[in-house]
Parts: structure tokens; sequence; C-alpha cells
């Protein structure tokens, strides 16, 4: 299959993660013009130059073709040389991302009938849902550090491609993200009363915790219920749906594969704007 240029809207960073196969990773999804839901990946977000990295929000064009490895059909692999981050909008609308996040997809409101229809010949993967209710915000600890074998295959990998680079230059190309030690998750309600517990990995929560701990010199308690506050207090002022997606590796097998990848929290519609959502 020869690639083909898409124009994608971003809805979806996740946190980065290490993978010795692909060195550091962000899993980004978005959308196509149609409304059709697209994953990228891998995506190598550290290598990618300053005028490519993209937000969220924001329109990218790149050469994609199907990745053949991975048997969710929302899966392409990007070719990073030819991506194009369109100018961002000076104005932030709400209206417009609405129109686009919810143009020609259903939101799923019972999440056992979208666990079917993962496990269905369908294979969905990347979907919107919103929860009836969001009963609490959990925080977990987490590993502190990185895979040490993983991390350890990483620097090999960088050494190894960059044989002409000083010892220097090196070093200041192996950067790792830092890792986030805590795991953050919502308790929710779907439209049946089922009550189910859901990870967040998307990268806004990571770094929303990193920006509260340099705030507060280093006070983990006060930074993660400053994250809290946002999460549970000031999203659920607003009209809160989540992006889920599935992991490869657990999409067949687990119970419930889905993740909560993205938060997408516009201001409650006034009952006009209710009305209108039916039209688009």
């Amino acid at each position: 299959m020869m690639p083909v240029k898409k124009r994608i809207y971003i809805l979806v960073k996740t946190y980065p993660t290490i993978s010795e196969k692909y060195a550091e990773l962000v899993c980004t999804a978005g959308v196509l013009e149609d409304g059709a839901w697209i994953r990228l990946y891998p995506m190598p977000f550290r290598l990618l130059n300053d005028d490519q990295k993209y937000p969220k929000y924001t329109w990218v064009q790149v050469n994609v073709e199907r990745n053949t490895s991975d048997f969710r059909p929302e899966s392409y692999q990007p070719d990073i040389s030819t991506m194009v981050v369109e100018p961002k909008p000076d104005k932030l609308d709400w209206d417009e991302r609405r129109r686009i996040v919810f143009r020609n997809k259903p939101i799923y409101t019972n999440l056992q009938a979208l666990i079917d229809e993962a496990k269905s010949t369908a294979k969905t993967s990347l979907a919107v849902f919103k929860p009836t209710k969001i009963l609490d915000f959990v925080i977990e600890s987490d590993n502190r550090s990185w895979n040490p074998k993983k991390l350890a295959t990483l620097q090999s990998q960088s050494q190894q491609l960059n044989l002409f680079q000083t010892p220097e230059e090196i070093e200041a190309e192996f950067r790792v993200v830092q890792k986030v030690p805590y795991k953050f998750s919502y308790r929710f309600e779907d439209d049946s009363g089922k009550q189910s517990k859901m990870m967040i990995e998307d990268w806004e929560i990571g770094m929303l915790y990193f920006n509260c701990l340099w705030r507060v010199h280093g006070d983990e308690s006060v930074a993660t219920a400053k994250v809290k506050e946002k999460y549970l207090d000031s999203f659920l002022q607003r009209d809160i749906y989540f992006f889920l997606g599935t992991t490869k590796r657990f999409h067949n097998v687990a119970p419930n594969p889905f993740i909560i990848i993205g938060i997408f929290y516009p201001p409650i519609p006034s009952p006009n704007q209710q009305i209108s959502l039916f039209d688009l």
C-alpha cells in the first residue's frame, strides 16, 4: 500500500512511554475531515522538529500508510518527514471543536456496548464516551523510574545511530521524559449504573502534575491534590467526555481493554446548543 496524505485534527497525545523497539513514543489519535478516527503509531515525538510538535486541537497533514502489524482498523504509521502542522486558530472556539469531535460518530454512554463492539469483527479501538456520573478521581503510587532494561536499550540505540556525533551531542539528543510516579484514574457510572475505574494516560495530566510540582517546590502531596482539584472539581463544572482507546496488547484479552487517552471538557452548552448538536 502506498502512503497517502491525510489531514488530521489532533485530539489525543498520551504521556510518553519507553519502548525497546521504538524508543520514546507518544500515541497520537485524531479525526479526519469526515469525522473518522485515526491512530498514528509509532510517533517518536522527541525526534520531531520544533515546528512539527503538534499541540492538541490543531490540524496536521502527514503521509500515512496502514500499520499492517496492528489489527486495530484505525492504526496508521506516519512518515514524520512529511508532517506539517497547520497554524492554530488565535481564538479558542469550543463550538468548532464540538463540531469536529462529534462529526459522523456515535457518543457511547454504555461501556459494555462499547467493549462488545471492540471484541466484535468491528475491532473498534477509539471512541468518544460520555459518563453518566463521575464518582471519584483516584491517585495511586506507581514506579518512580522507567524500566532499566528499556532505558539501556534506548541509550544503546541512540549511540549506535549517532556514530559521527560527539558524546556531548549524543547526550543532548538522549533526553528521556520524566516518569510520572503516580497513576491517575476516574471512577464513574455509565447509563446502566455500572461502576468502572479507568486509568487516564493523556499528556495533559502528566504535564499538569509536573507543573504543579514545580510551583509547590517539590511537595508531591500538594501537587497531586491540585491535579485532583482540576480533574474532579473544575472539570465537573464542564460538559465532560472521555476519549477512550485500547492498547494492542490487551484489546482481545482484557475484560475492559479501554483506557482514557484524553478528556474533552467544553463548557456546558445552552439548551439551544444542545438541540443543535443533533444536527452535526
